[in-house]
């Protein structure tokens, strides 16, 4: 049996990259996992199937964040796809469906200075990275069984405030800021809330860096354990926080970038 048998998950940006690899750890440790997606239905698609023939259990629900009507459209997937494959009654009501672990990975990046920077790119990073988990968290309060997990997935650049993505820095740093807050309001039923810094990760979204030799050269330097980092590496930390032996740990962040800038970071 696995360790989350029995349990429900929700992983916002589920469908590639980190969020693929948690919802991956989560149903392999027995989980019902909604899989979100904003509009890459065949990558969602794709990792329900990945799921499904390793013998978990796994749907997806599309929500394009930024977009009105977006928690509806994610919400009311939900309580569809718990229902569709058991969980039946009034999602969050009494001896009904309910969630048990909220994954908030979804998010966007943006490389710049503070001189680059403009107000739209700010909102925008803003709207996604900290506005929509917060909301999102707020619907799913009163889904949320006693003893459930809040996993909310920031970033390192909180830590090491690189210059050349100050918007994204600020946007992260005010989501590992929920963390503590939400864990004495919520400790009380049993539930933890906590965050997860990962640090530079094979993604799609860090292609640009990854994709060049001498960046990987670069990175690899400044980093401890003198890698660059796998979505596994990641997903293995919100997997041990969404687990029983977790249970004890709440309103932390924990850093899982390798080491990554240790020491002061260089100047550009």
């Amino acid at each position: 049996m696995g360790e989350l048998d029995g349990r429900t998950a929700l992983v916002t940006g589920g469908s590639r990259g980190i969020g693929r690899a948690v919802a991956q750890r989560l149903a392999a440790d027995g989980a019902l996992v909604a899989v979100h997606y904003g509009g890459n239905e065949a990558a969602a698609a794709e990792t329900v199937e990945l799921i499904a023939k390793a013998g978990g259990r796994a749907f997806a629900v599309r929500a394009r964040f930024g977009e009105s009507g977006a928690l509806d459209q994610l919400f009311e997937g939900l309580a569809a796809g718990l229902a569709e494959h058991g969980e039946h009654g009034e999602v969050g009501g009494d001896g009904g469906a309910g969630l048990d672990i909220l994954v908030n990975n979804a998010g966007i990046h943006l490389a710049g200075s503070i001189g680059q920077l403009t107000e739209e790119e700010f909102d925008r990073l803003m709207a996604i990275n900290v506005r929509t988990p917060i909301f999102v968290i707020q619907r799913a309060i009163p889904l949320l069984r006693d003893g459930g997990r809040i996993v909310n997935v920031a970033s390192a650049a909180a830590r090491i405030g690189s210059p050349v993505q100050i918007g994204y820095t600020v946007s992260k740093t005010a989501l590992v800021a929920l963390a503590a807050p939400l864990a004495n309001e919520l400790g009380r039923r049993g539930i933890t809330v906590n965050t997860v810094n990962p640090g530079v990760i094979l993604t799609d979204m860090t292609s640009q860096w990854t994709g060049v030799p001498e960046a990987m050269a670069g990175l690899e330097s400044i980093t401890a354990l003198g890698r660059i980092g796998q979505p596994e590496d990641v997903a293995d930390v919100v997997g041990f926080l969404a687990g029983p032996q977790g249970r004890w740990v709440t309103g932390q962040t924990i850093d899982a970038s390798g080491g990554t800038y240790l020491g002061p970071i260089p100047p550009a």
